[in-house]
């Protein structure tokens, strides 16, 4: 009797887990509306690394992965960007979920080894359809001790040109010189997390360079994001957006 009563109790606490993951997967993402010359973009925030852009009906993910949405529940994609292969960016069944026959997933060449479908862009290439531009940029640590996360040359980070709007989604990486060629940029996502990517004050240096007229710090974790506010109030031009991007 007891022996069963223990067994009924670990179930209904598996499930009480299970329960409130769903729960937790299934809430309504925030979203914020723009209106890019004479087309709207949504973008809509999972959570940590996870994206969804709605390009006037065109459907955009960024690194699907289930820990931070439903994708059971999300529109099937017009175009997938996966940045690099580590799993909370890389997931392959959050992937097959939103594909459907036309859809583009670009990846970067190591990601593209795992999943074995797709268009492997490697740093400083492209690809373009339409009014949409996606370009690949470097992403990768630079701290000493601290290349093994995200090695020079391997992952990538995106510019997506939409019409005449850029959009820098920078995936893994810290503040690299390379982001001294990034220019006319509305839109940035640039990763808060030391060991991993950067600190407040790398990312404040990031936005310093690029000069995007929104930042929005994701991926951030723990990271406390009022010491990014007030490293950003004394940077002119840049609107800083937080969002529950952890």
């Amino acid at each position: 009797m007891k022996k069963n009563m223990k067994k009924s109790l670990f179930f209904a606490l598996i499930f009480s887990i299970v329960g409130f993951t769903q729960i937790a997967a299934a809430k309504e993402p925030q979203m914020d509306e723009y209106t890019l010359e004479n087309k709207t973009l949504k973008i809509y925030f999972f959570g940590h690394a996870s994206l969804m852009l709605d390009y006037d009906g065109t459907i955009i993910h960024v690194d699907p992965v289930a820990a931070y949405a439903d994708y059971d529940r999300q529109p099937k994609a017009d175009i997938i960007l996966v940045t690099h292969q580590h799993g909370d960016h890389l997931d392959k069944n959050s992937i097959a979920k939103i594909t459907k026959k036309s859809t583009v997933l670009i990846l970067n060449p190591a990601g593209f080894a795992i999943v074995k479908s797709g268009i492997a862009l490697a740093n400083g290439k492209s690809w373009q359809s339409g009014d949409i531009t996606i370009e690949a940029v470097p992403a990768y640590n630079t701290t000493p001790g601290r290349d093994k996360y995200h090695p020079k040359g391997r992952d990538n980070g995106y510019i997506l040109t939409l019409g005449r709007t850029r959009i820098y989604i920078a995936g893994d990486t810290e503040n690299i010189p390379e982001m001294a060629n990034i220019k006319n940029i509305t839109i940035a996502f640039l990763p808060m997390n030391q060991p991993y990517t950067m600190t407040p004050e790398q990312v404040a240096a990031a936005a310093k360079v690029i000069k995007p007229k929104i930042l929005y710090p994701y991926h951030y974790g723990s990271t406390d994001v009022k010491r990014l506010k007030k490293l950003m109030a004394g940077i002119k031009d840049v609107e800083l957006k937080i969002r529950d991007m952890q």
